[in-house]
């Protein structure tokens, strides 16, 4: 590398012109697979407290063979709220393995919520029930949304959608996102919804259990999506314990996914079963659980087609680099 590199920026605006949907989703498959084939290294993860009332994570990981590393730089400070801005932050640094330069660093915001929207539909492609027609997801933010527009790429059955919001109120915001597509409406009580659901996901932060465990019917697929720090769950307890459960990865969801409420079940991670290294057959009245925590790979893949596609079409901010 020439003492005169550069350092390409590239913004909020920029990374969300060029994400697209189906690219995302290959990006994100291919990191399951990399990281069942343990072609990819996820590194230990850091996630802390912070004094500010924040909390700040670190998720980093290398894939040697195509020469591929870096980290993502990331957390949730609420108090962001109150100047009306956005409380998760996330920022992105592609790395030369060769010299330890950085190459590209990006806004990681939108990046980690599609690749996080790519992830749960690749769990429901893989482990829920073709024929799914009712879902029923738990919030209606951000994440929320884009989980069930990855649900509509994967599950062309789809006919109706039940929400339950963070106050339990009709949310018109959410509902015109996805009226014109399907039938859409708040539920009159969670636990009826969830009971008359092919499919859950639950996309909150994480306060604590949202319904109760026998109204989880038979042949229930659950995404679980909130729990991403020590502390926070979504599921009531036992669901868990009668469910075949699947993870992105062992290790950090028993640390700071759902699987932390019952470490010693016996888990799969979603990348064994894309590369088939263990084989699966869902039976019909199976209940399955896919615990997302997100791993560094899936920010890495993608990051990575963002910064090949803004260096062949000119995007972004370069920097003298200088070394």
């Amino acid at each position: 590398m020439p003492h005169d590199a550069k350092l390409l920026l590239l913004d909020r605006n920029k990374v969300c012109d060029a994400l697209n949907p189906q690219e995302v989703l290959a990006a994100v498959r291919e990191a399951f697979i990399l990281h069942g084939q343990r072609a990819g290294r996820v590194f230990p993860l850091i996630r802390e407290k912070l004094h500010t009332g924040g909390v700040f994570g670190i998720k980093a990981g290398d894939v040697s063979s195509q020469n591929l590393l870096g980290f993502k730089a990331a957390g949730f400070w609420p108090d962001n709220r109150l100047v009306g801005s956005e409380p998760h932050q996330a920022t992105v640094l592609l790395i030369d393995p060769e010299t330890g330069r950085p190459l590209c660093m990006m806004d990681g915001n939108a990046i980690t919520t599609e690749r996080t929207g790519a992830a749960g539909g690749l769990g429901l492609q893989v482990l829920a029930r073709e024929n799914s027609e009712r879902l029923c997801v738990f919030g209606t933010g951000v994440q929320a949304r884009v989980q069930v527009r990855y649900a509509l790429r994967v599950l062309p059955r789809l006919r109706s959608v039940q929400y339950i919001s963070v106050d339990g109120k009709q949310d018109a915001a959410f509902e015109a996102v996805f009226q014109k597509t399907f039938d859409v409406r708040a539920a009159p009580d969670r636990n009826e919804a969830v009971a008359g659901s092919d499919v859950v996901i639950t996309a909150t932060p994480g306060g604590g259990p949202l319904f109760e465990a026998d109204a989880v019917r038979p042949g229930t697929h659950i995404n679980c999506v909130g729990s991403d720090t020590a502390g926070k769950r979504e599921l009531p307890a036992g669901v868990l314990e009668r469910a075949r459960v699947f993870v992105d990865d062992q290790e950090q969801a028993r640390s700071i996914g759902e699987c932390q409420w019952a470490s010693k079940l016996p888990c799969t991670e979603l990348g064994d079963l894309l590369t088939a290294n263990v084989p699966f057959r869902r039976t019909r009245d199976e209940v399955t659980v896919f615990d997302m925590t997100g791993i560094a790979l899936q920010d890495l893949t993608v990051a990575r087609s963002l910064y090949e596609y803004a260096v062949s079409k000119g995007l972004g901010t370069l920097l003298a680099w200088p070394w």
